[in-house]
């Protein structure tokens, strides 16, 4: 089987290695990733994370800004796929490229479809408090990630959990999950499943603007955003007129139910705590504009007047 592999983030990359690790699969004819891109401080023009692995391994890239144009379309149809392999590749695949592989084009997908279709499922999972998600394999279509289901695994979602930490234990998931689906499928033996219509959910891709901190939301839902928005685009408040983000926090289990307006900030013994619109988040690891991260406890210490402001 010759295959074409799609992807381009870190989630990308333990699938692309099963890939290589598993010869018997297929051969890889091709690694089609995102071009290279300004990344850090000094916006150095950076390789891909899958990328970095194909070069590792002499494979050969393609670096398409765009699957639209028909001359890179028969570049990937001059190569015979016979399936190729999605994970977080970064672009819309159309018709055209959808029906070349004879057997259909396979996206690793980090939810249990039908819930959360789209571009952040991991961050949606976890601010929705959902129990558990998962690893979805699914035969792509033009619908967003709407294609019937070759296999499904389920994930806790621990209460440690963020979006970071999350992250590559799905990517890892997926991963093995592909190795055992895509022979399976190749020789017949899966019956794609559809989805379920009446549980489909959605999620947007994440903007910066996404970890504004709304402080009259409860405490609970306020915890779980922290954690569904780290590392990036990180929660965040306004103290001072400065972007203060709020890196770790904890929702308190010792109120003093005194009345607060919320987002003031108040200190309980150790704890520094912020008043939302139900319970308090003690904060634990913060980050003020142009500063390094700190301890909240250190951080009020620093600036008295910290605990007694009301952030926006």
């Amino acid at each position: 089987m010759r295959i074409i592999f799609m992807g381009t983030p870190q989630f990308a990359v333990p699938s692309l290695q099963t890939l290589i690790d598993h010869p018997e699969l297929g051969e890889l004819v091709a690694v089609v990733t995102q071009p290279d891109a300004p990344a850090g401080r000094g916006n150095v023009l950076t390789q891909s994370p899958v990328k970095q692995l194909a070069l590792q391994h002499g494979l050969p890239i393609l670096q398409p800004p765009s699957l639209k144009p028909a001359d890179e379309v028969a570049k990937l149809r001059d190569l015979r796929p016979d399936v190729i392999i999605v994970a977080a590749f970064g672009q819309i695949l159309r018709r055209d490229v959808l029906d070349l592989p004879p057997h259909r084009c396979i996206n690793v997908h980090a939810s249990l479809l039908p819930r959360w279709r789209g571009a952040s499922p991991i961050s949606a999972a976890i601010g929705a408090g959902d129990a558990s998600t998962g690893v979805t394999i699914m035969l792509m279509e033009l619908g967003l990630d709407s294609g019937p289901m070759l296999s499904q695994r389920a994930v806790p979602i621990e209460a440690q959990h963020n979006t970071g930490t999350l992250t590559p234990v799905l990517a890892q998931v997926g991963a093995d999950l592909l190795t055992e689906t895509l022979p399976r499928w190749l020789c017949g033996e899966i019956v794609p499943q559809p989805q379920d219509a009446a549980l489909v959910t959605h999620c947007r891709t994440l903007k910066k603007e996404a970890g504004k901190i709304e402080w009259t939301r409860p405490a609970v839902e306020l915890e779980r955003h922290i954690r569904a928005m780290s590392p990036w685009p990180s929660a965040s408040t306004t103290w001072q007129g400065k972007n203060l983000k709020i890196l770790k926090a904890a929702p308190s289990v010792q109120f003093d139910r005194m009345l607060r307006p919320p987002g003031q900030v108040f200190a309980q013994g150790k704890q520094i705590l912020v008043a939302c619109g139900g319970g308090a988040i003690e904060l634990i690891e913060i980050q003020l504009e142009g500063k390094k991260a700190a301890s909240a406890g250190d951080f009020a210490r620093g600036q008295r007047e910290f605990v007694g402001a009301v952030l926006k």
